[in-house]
């Protein structure tokens, strides 16, 4: 059963870990697969990305650089009507034009889940000066 604003804990968890191992497959699709087809993504209040086809282009614009990318459930909560995704994301910028630096960072999304019991909205955060910072100098 996939979760929606009114699920449990333990349904919240499963949801959360297998969104984790999507980030983890380098199948970006499989990401995307996670949003309403009309969903949006948006991080660190950057562009926002509507559709499941664009999900897919920014899940694809992390696993291209970081082939090896892990993405790990650190721990998922409910506030109020939104689920709280928190996530370390480890790997090596080994791709095209890598530094062939390791990166470790973490962060978190804030979802609202639409009619169909996907992620209508996500909105991620994550340090983005750390991770430059780790992208060059390791």
């Amino acid at each position: 059963m996939l979760p929606s604003a009114r699920m449990d804990m333990d349904g919240l968890k499963e949801f959360g870990t297998r969104y984790a191992s999507a980030w983890c497959s380098q199948n970006a699709a499989s990401v995307a697969a996670f949003f309403e087809e009309d969903g949006s993504l948006q991080i660190n209040g950057g562009s926002l990305s509507a559709g499941r086809a664009a999900i897919a282009a920014v899940a694809q614009s992390f696993m291209t650089p970081f082939p090896d990318m892990i993405v790990s459930l650190d721990d998922v909560s409910m506030r109020g009507e939104a689920a709280i995704f928190r996530w370390t994301l480890t790997g090596t910028n080994s791709g095209p034009n890598g530094t062939g630096r390791p990166v470790r960072i973490s962060g978190h999304e804030e979802w609202r889940f639409g009619p169909n019991s996907l992620i209508g909205v996500s909105k991620g955060c994550f340090d983005e000066s750390d991770y430059r910072r780790q992208l060059q100098a390791g």
